[in-house]
């Protein structure tokens, strides 16, 4: 039979054991907190500076190769012209009086161009529906979602109206235009 101080011996031995491998366990979870919470600074730093750069106002250079091209610091550079600005998959501007149809993407004009010609013809407004048919496009809910989502973007920025649920015309001003300026 064993004896009473040889078991608590035994159990003592199985005891530092785990102990060690918790304490190895626990260095090396350390030393990976360490390294995801670099990271993670490095990745709040980066955010913080973009945010920074792109502020509005900001005029700071993000560095030497960024510079290239540009004006001297304090100089503003000339606005583009909006045939220059436009540019596929761009943000749609709000209509203003004076504001060229070249200021949006090919898709957007291609949506005025198609209204401006039914209004030309006295047809009125249109289904997105209609204008995928017009387009060529084949009148899939796809096709159809994407032109809709189109003309709804032109219609919350005042290019459009929307007469009637789910049908779409120029607006009484972008209509007098004939094409843009």
């Amino acid at each position: 039979m064993p004896s009473v101080v040889g078991l608590l011996e035994q159990r003592e031995l199985t005891a530092r054991r785990r102990v060690d491998d918790l304490r190895e366990e626990a260095d090396r979870l350390q030393a990976e907190l360490a390294l995801a919470e670099r990271e993670w600074n490095e990745w709040v730093i980066a955010r913080s500076r973009v945010g920074e750069v792109l502020a509005p106002g900001n005029d700071a250079v993000a560095g030497p190769a960024a510079s290239e091209g540009l004006p001297a610091p304090g100089v503003r550079p000339a606005r583009p012209e909006p045939a220059e600005a436009a540019k596929p998959k761009t943000v749609v501007p709000v209509w203003r009086a004076g504001l060229a149809w070249s200021a949006l993407s090919v898709d957007y004009q291609r949506i005025l161009q198609a209204l401006s010609d039914r209004n030309r013809l006295g047809q009125g407004a249109v289904t997105c529906q209609e204008k995928a048919t017009c387009f060529g496009l084949d009148p899939v809910p796809g096709k159809v979602e994407a032109l809709r989502s189109k003309a709804k973007r032109l219609t919350a920025r005042g290019w459009l109206i929307e007469p009637e649920t789910g049908r779409f015309t120029l607006a009484k001003d972008v209509a007098g235009q004939r094409g843009g300026s």
